[in-house]
């Protein structure tokens, strides 16, 4: 299990990767509300990984794939790692900030992908928004339902210079993502400075890889 991602959260979070986004989102983004967004990509993707056996089958590669091509440009990487790093950020050089972001989104990545395989009957319901039409950033609510209790799924998303919605946070259950991670980036960076926190990482990122590649 990861550290950075308690056991409480980690495959709401996964889940969530898996129901949220497609690439296609952006061709529709400057036309339609951040809802509308949320719930016709939720679709388009929960389809896809329910109609690919080789996810249910454990293929990691695939499913890393997936969650690299499809989650990824659709998220405000940049902004996400930043807010998670803290106020160190700025501090950091170009260098450190390219490979806090390279491992940051391997751990990410790694993480989602352990659950998409779970996927089966589950569905999307996005509750009404509550923002103007003119907001540039809002919070879209949803739950995922299938078995078991609902699972609360909140999205803070931006709209970009183009008009395409990206996600910059996400809350499961009452605990935001970036703010989790941020607590447990803060340690590391106060234990062994920003290089530390990127070893740490990486060192988490290369024994993921080594457990996902076991018979």
């Amino acid at each position: 299990m990861n550290r950075f991602l308690s056991r409480r959260t980690f495959s709401a979070l996964a889940l969530m990767a898996a129901c949220v986004f497609d690439m296609t989102g952006t061709t529709h983004a400057a036309e339609e509300p951040a809802d509308a967004f949320i719930k016709r990509v939720s679709a388009d993707i929960l389809d896809s990984i329910k109609a690919d056996k080789s996810i249910h089958n454990g293929d990691v590669n695939k499913i890393i794939t997936l969650v690299d091509q499809r989650v990824m440009p659709n998220v405000n990487f940049l902004r996400m790692t930043a807010s998670a790093v803290g106020p160190t950020w700025r501090q950091a050089t170009p260098e450190q900030q390219k490979r806090l972001q390279e491992e940051f989104k391997i751990l990410l990545v790694r993480t989602y992908s352990g659950a998409l395989g779970q996927v089966s009957d589950q569905t999307i319901v996005v509750k009404p928004l509550r923002a103007a039409a003119d907001d540039k950033e809002v919070m879209v609510k949803t739950e995922v339902r299938g078995k078991g209790e609902p699972i609360q799924l909140d999205y803070r998303v931006e709209k970009s210079a183009d008009g395409a919605w990206k996600v910059y946070n996400m809350n499961v259950m009452g605990i935001w993502l970036v703010e989790n991670y941020k607590t447990q980036f803060a340690q590391e960076i106060n234990a062994k400075g920003v290089d530390g926190l990127i070893a740490s990482l990486a060192d988490r990122n290369k024994t993921n890889a080594r457990a996902s590649n076991k018979p």
